[in-house]
Formats: C-alpha cells, sequence, structure tokens
C-alpha cells in the first residue's frame, strides 16, 4: 500500500505516489481500461489523481471524472490545472487572466463531476498576465469553496515567492509546484528547492521516470521499442528525445545492479529516488493498464542508503541536466 505525506507546509495529505492521466487518458489508452486502472489505484491506496482541461484537449479530465464518479468524495485529492488552451483556441481561451481562470475552473468542475478540486495550478507562468490579477482569481476560487489549495508547475525559484507572497496577502495557501524531476533532470536543485523549502512549497513532481528511459527498456544502439512512448507522435516521442543519446542509454544501464541489490526493478528505483530527495512531496506516476500500477507502488517506503544515492550520482554525473538556469526556459515568454 502507498505511504502519505503532507502536501507542502499545509494540513493536506496525499498519497506520496499520486496517479497522473497526461498522455494516457483519453489518448493513448481506451476508457475502459482507463478507468480500471483507476480504480486498480484506489484498491493500492492512491488518493491523490492529477490532471489538466489541456490534456487530450479535456478529453483527461472527462475519463477521470467518470472513473471517481461513485467514490466517496471526501477520500480522493482531485488536482487539475489551467493556462494551456482548450476549446476552438481564442483569444482568451489560454492563459492565467481572471477571464480563463474563472470559465476554466467551472468547465474542468463540470467533467470531473466535483463541487471542488482540492489543488488548483497554474500549468505555466503566464507573462502577458498581471500576476496580482492571477492570484486574485485564485483567491475568490478559494472563498468560493471552489478550490481547496493553490499551487503551480514549473515556476521559478523568483516566480515562486512573488506568488507565495501575494497568496499571503489575500489569505490563501500557495502550497506545491510541479516540476520535471528524476535521476536525470535535476535543474530545480540549485533555485527551485531550496526557494520551496524555505517558502512551505511541496514538490508534486512529474517524470520520474524521465518518459520511461530509467526502466531501462532503452538500450544503447539498439532499435526504439516498439509501442514505447519514444514511438508516440501525439507528444511522447517529442519529450523523451533529448534522453535517447547513446551516453545517457549506457549510463542508466550501469543502475540496473543497484536496483537488482536493493530488490528493486528500474522503475522503482526511479520512483523511491525521486521520493527521497528533500522537498518532494509525492511522485506521479501513470499507467496504460492496472497490472503496472501493482508495481509501481512497491516504490512506496523505500529508503535508499545514503551511499547508494551517492554512487547514482556519480554514475550519471555526466548525462544529467543540472543547470538551474534551465528552469527559465520551460514558461512560453508568450500565450500559445
Amino acid at each position: 500500500m502507498v505511504a502519505y505525506r503532507y502536501l507542502g507546509n499545509s494540513g493536506l495529505k496525499i498519497s506520496e505516489i499520486t496517479y497522473g492521466n497526461w498522455i494516457t487518458h483519453g489518448s493513448q489508452v481506451e476508457n475502459e481500461t482507463a478507468i480500471k486502472t483507476v480504480h486498480r489505484a484506489l484498491d493500492l491506496g492512491i488518493t491523490t489523481f492529477d490532471t489538466a482541461d489541456t490534456y487530450a484537449n479535456t478529453g483527461a479530465e472527462k475519463v477521470l471524472g467518470k472513473a471517481l464518479k461513485d467514490q466517496r468524495r471526501e477520500s480522493l485529492e482531485i488536482f487539475t490545472k489551467v493556462y494551456f488552451p482548450t476549446g476552438p483556441m481564442g483569444p482568451n481561451d489560454c492563459g492565467l487572466s481572471r477571464k480563463h481562470i474563472m470559465e476554466s475552473l467551472h468547465a474542468s468542475l463540470k467533467r470531473l463531476g466535483t463541487d471542488y478540486v482540492d489543488l488548483y495550478q497554474a500549468h505555466r507562468f503566464d507573462y502577458e498576465t498581471p500576476l496580482e490579477e492571477t492570484f486574485q482569481a485564485f483567491a475568490d476560487l478559494v472563498h468560493q469553496g471552489k478550490v481547496l489549495y493553490i499551487g503551480v508547475s514549473e515556476w521559478t525559484a523568483e516566480q515562486l515567492r512573488e506568488g507565495h507572497a501575494l497568496a499571503k496577502d489575500l489569505g490563501i495557501q500557495l502550497i506545491s509546484n510541479q516540476p520535471q524531476y528524476s535521476m536525470l533532470h535535476r535543474v530545480i536543485e540549485g533555485k527551485v528547492i531550496p526557494a520551496s523549502q524555505e517558502l512551505g512549497i511541496g514538490q508534486i513532481v512529474w517524470s520520474p521516470m524521465a518518459q520511461g528511459v530509467l526502466s531501462g527498456k532503452y538500450l544503447p544502439g539498439k532499435p526504439i521499442p516498439k509501442g514505447s512512448r519514444a514511438t508516440d507522435t501525439k507528444g511522447g516521442a517529442t519529450f523523451i528525445k533529448h534522453f535517447l543519446d547513446d551516453a545517457t542509454l549506457t549510463a542508466v544501464q550501469e543502475l540496473r545492479p543497484i536496483a537488482g541489490d536493493l530488490g528493486l526493478s528500474m522503475p522503482q528505483l526511479a520512483i523511491a529516488w525521486v521520493l527521497q530527495n528533500p522537498g518532494v512531496s509525492a511522485a506521479i506516476a501513470g499507467a496504460s493498464r492496472p497490472k503496472q500500477l501493482d508495481e509501481t507502488v512497491k516504490a512506496s517506503g523505500v529508503v535508499i542508503p545514503d551511499d547508494v544515492m551517492w554512487k547514482i550520482g556519480e554514475i550519471l554525473a555526466d548525462v544529467s541536466h543540472t543547470d538551474p538556469e534551465d528552469t527559465y526556459n520551460v514558461s512560453p515568454k508568450s500565450r500559445p
């Protein structure tokens, strides 16, 4: 069963392995299989579910809402996000303006079949909207009871500081950031993690397995496995390609005996690694079928010895992305 942690410096407990439906629901996986996978997650103790209105252009929220329809709402933590375009992509169909936030949240609630979301996240930073406007809209939704907590995704250390101060002034809580983080992508460690720990903001990390590369199934000098994420033309291939060089794949294979010595699979090692790092509240894991989750949850509660953590860092030192300046290149400088 999955263990639980507090999300940042809040009283909200979440499952440290959080179920995410970014690429799978409404896209790669048939709805019936997706619903069965959500139900298996619940059986395994996963109570936290992360989605976004933009995933499958609202399709992922619809599938998740259907899957959770008959569950006790108070026993769940449902997270969604706002920023990226949905619908016909009109001039106000994206960003963090008051108009888009209000309209998007109400649409998300309908799709999810709930009166409120536990965490509403700014999916990126919006350089074209005053931050005061964004946080006033968030505050109004919190005070209306439609949102319980506020989070963000892929914000820089400075943006987190400014947002946290505004949230505090408005009487609401900014408790989380959702960045990419894995053994191979460690750019948040330099600035984002220290600022977040100072502010009481927890990290809900996505891609803890580096889009599947840390599973070890991609081999140096070998063809890409058929049906893998690297062959997904709907988006998966774009995100994984910068991890597929031979140097990276060769280094990843050196982790196999380490995982074996710990009695873990390669995916379990990758998830346990992120969960052991400071400031991480949860690791987001997706699944295309129920059985995958049976293995994933075995990473919960694992303690990797300090010397092994050091050894992993040494093996991957030359192939890990660590430059904190990369955190400034994630949010678009203008709306999509």
